[in-house]
């Protein structure tokens, strides 16, 4: 228990890759839409992906302290490659759907006073915004590692 900042490093280091992701993703919308959307600050999907962020600072911390041929690291890459898989694909996909499906709804039921709640649409992430967050993982990643 000597530096226990140093033995929670990769855990420290996922959560501000994560925050940072979340803020950047909130000024990002900002600037786009010229309307400040703190609702999309806790929400998922959009620019850049928290969630690639946050996996590839963890899986970059881990193999900063623990080394490329450890095994939490190679733990940390499958559950990483698991994350952004889901991120690109199945989400994405629930994204897409709940967009048609709100069209069919908002078509269907137009005149009808019908109150029915819009499913969210932002699920997923396109590659850019999935690139963009492992960027700033491995970024932020290699920015704490000279901290700690």
């Amino acid at each position: 228990m000597d530096n226990i900042l140093y033995d929670l490093y990769p855990l420290i280091t996922a959560l501000i890759a994560m925050l940072l992701a979340q803020i950047i993703k909130t000024i990002y919308f900002y600037s786009k839409h010229n309307d400040l959307h703190w609702k999309g600050f806790f929400s998922s999907g959009g620019m850049p992906s928290a969630h690639s962020a946050m996996v590839t600072a963890l899986t970059t911390a881990i193999a900063f302290k623990d080394g490329f041929f450890s095994s939490i690291f190679s733990v940390a890459v499958v559950f990483s490659l698991i994350t952004l898989y889901d991120a690109a694909g199945i989400r994405r996909a629930a994204g897409k759907q709940a967009e048609v499906l709100n069209r069919i709804i908002e078509d269907f039921f137009k005149g009808k006073g019908l109150n029915i709640p819009k499913l969210t649409e932002l699920l997923g992430h396109t590659p850019l915004e999935i690139l963009a967050g492992v960027l700033l993982g491995i970024g932020v990643a290699f920015l704490t590692y000279k901290i700690f």
